[in-house]
C-alpha cells in the first residue's frame, strides 16, 4: 500500500514502523464519502510492508462529523443495504486486522465518524471533542457498526439516550462514559508516542489481543478459557517470549513502576 493507491480524502505518513493516517477533508468536516470509506478498506486489508501500528488521525479541527449526508442519493432499500455492509466491511478491516489503531479525536466525532472511532483499538480523545449520534433525529439508524460497538463501550441504554434526544457528549462527559482511553491537550503527539509503545510489542501478544481477546470475550466462559490457554501457550513459547523472560530475570528489562 502506498499513497498512490489512496483516495485524497486519506494522507498517509510513515514514522519508522508506525503509520500516520489522516482523514483529509476539512472543508466538510472530513466527512465520510464512499472514497473514503473503501480506502480505509484497502488501506487497512493491506498495510504498509514493515509497520507495527497505526495512528487515525485527522486534517483539520474535526475527526469525522460522520456519513457525508451529500451522497444520500435515492437509494432503494438493498442499495442502503449494501452500502451499510460496506461500511461493516471496512471497519472490521480496521478492528480485526493485522495491526493495533489508535485513533485521535477531536473536535466533531458524530454518527459515522463514532462508528469509525469505535472500531479503533485504543483513542485518544483532545479537549475538543464532543459526540453525538444523530441520526435518530433525522430519521435514519446507525449503520456503520454502530449499534453493535458502542453499547460495548458505553452501554445500549447511554447510546439510547443519545439517538432519542440527540444529546450531545462534550469530551470530558465522553471519557466518563467510556469513549476514550485518554483524555489529553495534545491527542496527536500522545497517540503517536503509544503507538510507537505497541509496535516494540512482540508481534504474537499484538496478535493475540487483536485477534484472541476479542473472541475470548464473545466465547461462553468454557471455550473462552480454552482460547486463552492455547493462546497463552503460543505466546509464552515464541522465542521472541523467551529472550524477553529472560531478560527480565537478568535484570536487563525494567519492573513495571507507577
Amino acid at each position: 500500500m502506498t499513497t498512490a493507491f489512496l483516495p485524497p480524502s486519506l494522507r498517509l505518513e510513515l514514522h519508522d514502523d508506525v503509520a500516520v493516517l489522516r482523514l483529509a477533508r476539512p472543508e466538510k468536516r472530513n466527512a465520510l464519502d464512499d472514497a473514503s470509506v473503501l480506502g480505509l478498506e484497502a488501506f487497512f486489508g493491506a498495510p504498509p510492508r514493515g509497520v507495527k501500528a497505526v495512528v487515525l488521525d485527522c486534517v483539520g479541527k474535526h475527526f469525522s462529523a460522520g456519513l457525508d449526508l451529500s451522497e444520500l442519493t435515492e437509494r432503494d432499500t438493498f442499495e442502503g443495504l449494501e452500502h451499510s455492509m460496506m461500511w461493516h466491511r471496512a471497519f472490521e478491516r480496521l478492528e480485526r486486522g493485522r495491526v493495533p489503531v489508535v485513533a485521535v479525536l477531536r473536535g466533531a466525532v458524530i454518527g459515522g465518524g463514532l462508528e469509525l472511532a469505535a472500531a479503533a483499538h485504543i483513542r485518544v480523545a483532545e479537549q475538543s471533542a464532543f459526540y453525538a449520534l444523530p441520526e435518530g433525529r433525522r430519521g435514519l439508524f446507525v449503520g456503520g457498526g454502530g449499534s453493535v460497538r458502542l453499547p460495548r463501550l458505553i452501554g445500549a441504554h447511554r447510546m439510547a439516550d443519545m439517538m432519542l434526544t440527540g444529546r450531545v457528549l462534550d469530551a470530558a462527559e465522553g471519557h466518563a462514559a467510556g469513549l476514550s482511553h485518554y483524555l489529553v491537550d495534545d491527542g496527536s503527539a500522545h497517540a503517536l508516542d503509544l503507538a510507537r509503545k505497541i509496535a516494540g510489542n512482540s508481534p504474537v501478544t499484538n496478535f493475540a489481543v487483536l485477534q484472541a481477546l476479542p473472541r475470548i470475550a464473545e466465547a461462553n466462559p468454557a471455550e473462552g478459557y480454552l482460547l486463552e490457554a492455547l493462546m497463552a501457550a503460543v505466546a509464552g513459547g515464541s522465542a521472541e517470549a523467551k529472550d524477553r523472560m529472560q531478560a527480565f530475570l537478568d535484570k536487563r528489562a525494567g519492573k513495571v513502576g507507577r
